[in-house]
């Protein structure tokens, strides 16, 4: 049962848009596109604030055919909400002005917490916050450039631990009108392992009790989500990994944070089946293609399926379908009465760590000169 609890007594303001209860979709290359966000809102009753996957600035300036695509909406989300990476202040402010000059969006989220090399050896992503001029100069023209749209940031806590820099740049953030922020509990060098430090979330909510603060780092569960923002005093949460293969997770949220006491969602396999088939579908409905659609979706199976009795050979099977009709026809052939296993809530995804960063030659050296990046560094696609 979840946990009784009283509703915040805050609402969380993104500007002029109110979310509640405070639960946001982090942005996830390659798994919060349209399809993925239906799913989780339905399941939320259209609650909550939905992000989309990475968009690079270039790409996006440049009118890429796939950043366009990635850029579509569904006619019901609201509000829209675009998180755009990159390096060049001149090409993060033409971007976000083409957001706003061109309706393309309601709120703007900046991505200052990607680990990934691609993205760090560009200086981008979690790597960014260390310049703090650079940081500085790319939030300014975000802010100026989007007019009435709500701009926010998402961040690390830094590159390694003897390099951070969220305090820092949670000021600058502050001062340069930053709406709100989101931190995740780890350093770049972290990735997705070892504990997120909660710890740094409440300190950073000290830090800038101007705008809201969202927590973002291991929460697996309704529960988590509470205790984080009971133990850190953050405005809101920020579930990434937790809800892969589980879009329901956000019914939990919702119903957590209301204070109902009902069941969390504990689906049979049948149910999860039936999920995993709509899932697909949306796919290849929103690629405009079935067969794309199935195969998109094949790295969702594991996630879908973790902790139920299925064996590895018809696991392989099913992550090679190229057909709706192929993958219910496989997951026809399953036990499909077993119900939720226990030990399936708990962590998914990615959980290396202690990784070297990847960065630019001598960007250690001072953490205010950020001479040589330019529109160069920029990463000309987007999305996974």
């Amino acid at each position: 049962m979840s946990t009784p609890v009283t509703a915040p007594a805050n609402l969380l303001r993104i500007g002029p848009h109110t979310v509640q209860p405070p639960v946001v979709l982090a942005p996830m290359a390659g798994i919060t596109n349209a399809p993925f966000r239906t799913l989780c809102r339905e399941f939320s009753g259209g609650k909550g604030l939905f992000v989309s996957e990475m968009i690079t600035t270039r790409a996006l300036v440049e009118r890429n055919e796939k950043t366009m695509q990635l850029i579509r909406f569904d006619a019901t989300e609201k509000p829209r909400s675009i998180q755009l990476y990159g390096v060049d202040p001149a090409t993060v402010g033409k971007a976000v002005r083409m957001i706003a000059e061109e309706g393309l969006a309601d709120h703007i989220d900046l991505n200052f917490g990607c680990p990934v090399p691609k993205v760090t050896r560009k200086g981008g992503g979690s790597a960014l916050p260390y310049k703090r001029h650079l940081l500085r100069a790319i939030l300014r023209e975000a802010v100026s450039g989007a007019g009435d749209l709500p701009v926010t940031m998402k961040m690390r806590k830094g590159i390694d631990d003897d390099h951070i820099t969220y305090l820092d740049a949670g000021r600058i953030a502050v001062e340069e009108g930053v709406t709100a922020i989101a931190l995740h509990g780890r350093t770049a060098a972290q990735h997705y392992g070892g504990t997120a430090d909660w710890d740094a979330i409440a300190r950073l909510k000290e830090h800038v009790p101007e705008i809201p603060v969202l927590g973002n780092g291991d929460i697996w569960s309704a529960e988590d989500a509470l205790r984080m923002v009971r133990e850190t005093g953050c405005d809101g949460v920020v579930v990434g990994r937790g809800c892969l293969g589980r879009p329901w997770l956000f019914a939990d949220l919702v119903a957590a944070f209301e204070g109902r006491t009902e069941a969390i969602a504990r689906p049979s396999l049948r149910e999860v089946a039936d999920i995993m088939v709509r899932h697909a579908t949306l796919l290849g409905e929103w690629i405009g293609d079935e067969a794309r659609g199935v195969i998109d979706f094949r790295k969702h199976v594991a996630w879908y399926l973790k902790g139920f009795a299925v064996g590895s050979e018809m696991r392989k099977r099913l992550a090679i379908t190229s057909s709706l009709a192929e993958l219910r026809s496989g997951l026809d052939e399953l036990e499909l009465d077993q119900p939720w296993p226990l030990g399936a809530d708990g962590p998914r995804g990615r959980t290396s760590g202690n990784n070297r960063v990847v960065l630019p030659e001598g960007w250690l050296k001072d953490p205010y000169d950020c001479a040589g990046v330019s529109e160069d560094a920029e990463l000309d696609t987007s999305g996974g």
